[in-house]
């Protein structure tokens, strides 16, 4: 009988919060299955949710949107605002633009669909760990278009940042732009249907030019210089 491999690092400890009876079960039989992960408890609505991210203090939370009459939302905000140790996954059966956005905007650190596979959800899970933002592949795709058409104009006043506003490609920002944003070179490799070698070498372009050696310095050199948002800006 071959042995059931060590879990080499603790487990991550996940609550589900979700009035669907039939995902809720088959989420659960797998999570417990898992020795990646750890159960702590499950919910149906808001104040339940309230209450058992508050008893069991998770690393994460699996929160569907659509509670009854309430909304996951109320529950991503709270994470966000009051329990910087637990991070939101958002698993719903919406794929708009705007439950993504205001999601997002919420708090949450993923948004998945419902018709993700239980293997892929775990997956991701994990993912988020390692410091990721998972977001399915569909939805992915409708922000990185959503940036493209809508670009957030940074400062552009004097002549400096005038002239500084061609230093990098309109490419090396739209990476930027989603590297400010928490999105993994990963991610970014997935949304914009390269390879993660191609995001690594505009990186290190970004890098060269802006004079700087990481993730954090780039981005504040490139918001000096007008040439990404102002928004989210690196903790």
């Amino acid at each position: 009988m071959a042995a059931v491999p060590e879990v080499t690092h603790t487990p991550i400890r996940v609550c589900i919060i979700d009035d669907d009876e039939k995902i809720r079960s088959a989420l659960k039989e797998a999570f417990e299955n898992c020795p990646e992960l750890s159960l702590v408890g499950c919910a149906t609505t808001v104040a339940e949710g309230f209450e058992l991210l508050e008893r069991t203090q998770p690393d994460i939370a699996l929160i569907d949107l659509g509670l009854g009459p309430e909304s996951g939302l109320t529950l991503i905000a709270h994470i966000h605002q009051h329990m910087p140790h637990c991070e939101s996954l958002v698993f719903t059966v919406f794929g708009d633009e705007a439950h993504v956005i205001t999601s997002i905007e919420a708090g949450a650190t993923g948004y998945i669909t419902k018709d993700t596979h239980i293997s892929e959800i775990i997956k991701r899970l994990e993912l988020m760990r390692q410091g990721g933002s998972p977001i399915s592949p569909i939805i992915a795709r409708q922000l990185l278009n959503r940036f493209r058409q809508n670009p957030m104009p940074g400062p552009q006043t004097g002549a400096d940042k005038t002239q500084d506003s061609g230093l990098l490609s309109d490419r090396e920002k739209e990476v930027l732009e989603m590297v400010s944003r928490g999105f993994m070179q990963s991610e970014i490799a997935e949304m914009m249907g390269v390879s993660t070698n191609t995001i690594s070498t505009y990186v290190k372009r970004m890098y060269k030019k802006l004079a700087v050696n990481s993730r954090i310095g780039a981005i504040n050199k490139a918001r000096e210089l007008g040439l990404i948002s102002q928004q989210n800006k690196p903790q």
